[in-house]
């Protein structure tokens, strides 16, 4: 097996419209599809991402809380890579999204910063 590139993330999102607001209109994905299933009372939408790959965002009914931020056991944050770190948090900022200072990872020497969408999943832009 050669796995070839990451298709897909999900997200569940307590709010789904606050979400899907962040996801297409302040990160500016675009929509693919945005369905409603009856049966689990539950919207599911498929974001486009730049690099072809796509982020599916959830809403269900009474999901429980993620435990801790970010040390949890499972997925510890999603990663988007940028041009320019500083720049790409600033523009967050300026749209009222809480960012933290940017950092330089201290193995590749690459600036980074996270940031969170509005269930506190950590979010990390990477300058590449």
């Amino acid at each position: 097996m050669e796995l070839q590139r990451i298709h897909h993330v999900a997200v569940i999102a307590s709010d789904y419209e606050k979400s899907k607001a962040f996801y297409t209109e302040v990160l500016g994905l675009r929509v693919l599809a945005e369905n409603y299933r009856a049966e689990r009372r539950s919207y599911k939408l498929d974001l486009a991402l730049p690099d072809g790959g796509q982020l599916e965002l959830f809403s269900f009914p009474d999901s429980p809380p993620r435990p801790s931020r970010p040390e949890a056991a499972g997925l510890r944050h999603l990663a988007f890579v940028v041009a320019d770190v500083g720049e790409a948090l600033a523009e967050l900022a300026a749209q009222g999204v809480r960012v933290e200072e940017v950092r330089v990872d201290e193995y590749t020497g690459k600036r980074f910063g996270f940031f969170a969408d509005p269930d506190d999943l950590p979010l990390e832009l990477y300058e590449a």
